[in-house]
């Protein structure tokens, strides 16, 4: 009951689509209705408000480390060992990509993942955050800076605890960061993939 009570929680604080509350609040267009149509940073800065975006982007990550710091707290387990905690990140990703306020229409995860990591481990979380940063210098694509910091999330996530329960929640997350990137990978097949900087055609 305890851990299903932690998921459900990890869920609902994840459904909270900053995307969408951070453009009301500042008078701005609804992400799901420009760009991408995807309501994450990412989009809100296609708005012209890099406050935006930041404050955006903030507060997924922080809707993903939130519940992982609680659970952390609440069950005194270790990591490697526990259950709960690393279902606490899945569930506040999931709420991310299914929000029950936002009609379940949620965004790629990217920086809910990311705080949700950093919460589960801070060295799995820096080293991902620390690959996605060097992608993105080489190739300014944050959509392939974001496959690839997920495979690697996942790769550091079992040399960190081998075969347990965290190992599989990022596993889960991994695989669905990257298959909600589809598109991106589509139009990176076709050399269409914009760049950071680069302005539409």
């Amino acid at each position: 009951m305890q851990t299903m009570l932690i998921a459900l929680g990890a869920y609902l604080v994840g459904s909270v689509s900053f995307a969408i509350v951070v453009s009301r609040v500042m008078r701005l267009p609804d992400p799901r209705g420009y760009g991408s149509g995807n309501p994450g940073a990412t989009n809100v800065l296609r708005s012209g408000s890099r406050p935006a975006a930041m404050v955006t982007l903030a507060g997924d990550a922080m809707k993903g480390w939130l519940p992982v710091w609680l659970t952390v707290l609440y069950t005194g387990e270790a990591t490697a060992a526990s259950l709960a905690i690393p279902l606490a990140g899945l569930c506040a990703f999931l709420g991310h990509l299914y929000p029950l306020y936002h009609g379940f229409r949620g965004g790629k995860g990217v920086a809910t993942a990311a705080g949700a990591l950093i919460g589960i481990d801070p060295w799995l979380g820096l080293a991902t955050l620390a690959s996605f940063g060097m992608v993105v210098a080489f190739f300014r694509m944050v959509s392939l800076a974001s496959i690839v910091a997920a495979l690697f999330a996942a790769c550091f996530a079992f040399w960190l605890f081998g075969l347990a329960p965290a190992s599989a929640g990022v596993s889960v997350m991994a695989a669905l960061i990257i298959a909600r990137h589809r598109e991106n990978i589509g139009r990176m097949l076709r050399g269409e993939e914009r760049r950071l900087g680069e302005k539409k055609q």
